[in-house]
């Protein structure tokens, strides 16, 4: 079975899965999955939303978590503050365009 066969990046690197970092909002979120996807890193994208609630926590405590292996903590963490500083500097860019 060909499907079955685990990649070289993910053979005994996959364990039990942790909360590696805070996702600020659905766009962030859409972002580091296809990034983590791309890279073949294992991940659950966990939301905060809950319908009986709209989305209440999401005001808070951001839009959800990133849940991996351990191992690829740093990996992840790199990935999304790439992503944090590329978005502020497209803010940044289109507040000064404005001006």
């Amino acid at each position: 079975m060909a499907g079955t066969e685990e990649t070289p990046r993910e053979s005994g690197a996959t364990g039990r899965f942790e909360k590696v970092a805070v996702l600020d909002n659905e766009v962030q979120a859409e972002l580091m999955d296809g990034v983590l996807s791309g890279r073949e890193i294992p991940h659950i994208m966990q939301s905060y939303y809950d319908s009986a609630l709209d989305g209440l926590f999401q005001a808070g405590k951001g839009w959800g978590v990133i849940l991996a292996p351990a191992a690829f903590r740093e990996e992840i963490v790199a990935a999304l503050a790439d992503i944090r500083r590329q978005s502020q500097s497209s803010s940044g860019d289109a507040e000064g365009g404005n001006t």
